[in-house]
Formats: C-alpha cells, structure tokens, sequence
C-alpha cells in the first residue's frame, strides 16, 4: 500500500471515531487521563501518516553523489537500491467480509423498512387513542362498536348464549 494510500485511510478511520461520545462514557479521572493520551497518540500518529506518508519520496540525484563520492561506490548504491523490491500489499481480507457486509446491510435495510411501518403503525394508534381520549365522555355504545366491530360480535355473542362472565 503506498503512502498515500495509507494516510488516506487513516483519515477515514479517524473520522468515523465519536472521541466526544466514548469521552462522555468515561467515570473515573484515571481513565480520562489514559483518554486523552491515547487520543492525543492517535492523532499524532495521523498527521504524521497525512504529512510523512501522504507524499511520494523525493528521486535521489546520483549525479549528485557521483560527483562527491565517486561513480564506483555510488553505482553500487544505486544497483542495491533498485534491487530492493517492496512488496505489494494484497487485500484477502475485504473480499472475505464484504459479501458478509452486503448481507447484513440488506437485513439492516429490511429491519429498517419494518421499523418504519411498524411506527407509522403505532403513530395511528396514538392518533386513534388520543382521538377516543378526547371524544370518551359523549360517545355512546354505538359509535364505539362502529370502531371495534369485533367487540361488538363479542358482546352479542355472549348474550345471545346468556353467558354474562360469571
């Protein structure tokens, strides 16, 4: 992973961190101390992966040095350093969790939409609660079984068959 690469990422990771909400969950002052270090650490850390690495390295003049040390010890540097391979950071953890990821941000979109219309559900129970509320001292038998027929089968069921609960 280049440089760039690196302290790219690092910005992202720092700003999905809630230092402020894991601050407030925080008791003791020891552990606000210890806080406050590894933040203070953490961001450290990031401004020298955005400024270190963020950038490519400068290309090395080696006419420069030929011209101060000599061509024979300078070449032989040179043939080392480009003989120096850094290996390619290769990723076999992302595809292993993504299709994980995926599944569970369809379940988490699934809860979602069934919370919604689980709340609008309620939202008109209230509605019709705070309705029946305000409407309870002039209402007759009537308009509450116009509402709630099935008390209403209830009821003459129960008298039709002359159980009076008891």
């Amino acid at each position: 992973m280049s440089g760039k690469k690196v302290a790219e990422v690092a910005i992202k990771a720092s700003k999905g961190i809630d230092w402020d909400g894991m601050a407030k969950m925080l008791v003791s002052e020891e552990a606000r101390k210890e806080f406050s270090t590894l933040r203070r650490a953490f961001e450290e850390v990031n401004i020298a992966l955005q400024t270190k690495f963020s950038q490519e390295p400068e290309p090395i003049d080696w006419e420069y040095y030929r011209k101060g040390i000599g061509s024979r010890l300078v070449a032989m540097y040179k043939e080392a350093y480009e003989s120096v391979e850094i290996p390619k950071f290769v990723d076999t953890v992302t595809p292993q969790y993504k299709p994980k990821f995926d599944e569970l941000l369809i379940e988490l979109k699934a809860a979602e939409e069934k919370s919604l219309k689980e709340s609008e559900r309620l939202q008109k129970e209230i509605a019709e609660v705070q309705e029946m509320k305000k409407k309870i001292s002039t209402m007759t038998a009537n308009e509450y079984f116009e509402k709630h027929p099935e008390l209403k089968k209830k009821f003459d069921d129960e008298i039709r068959n002359d159980y009076w609960g008891y």
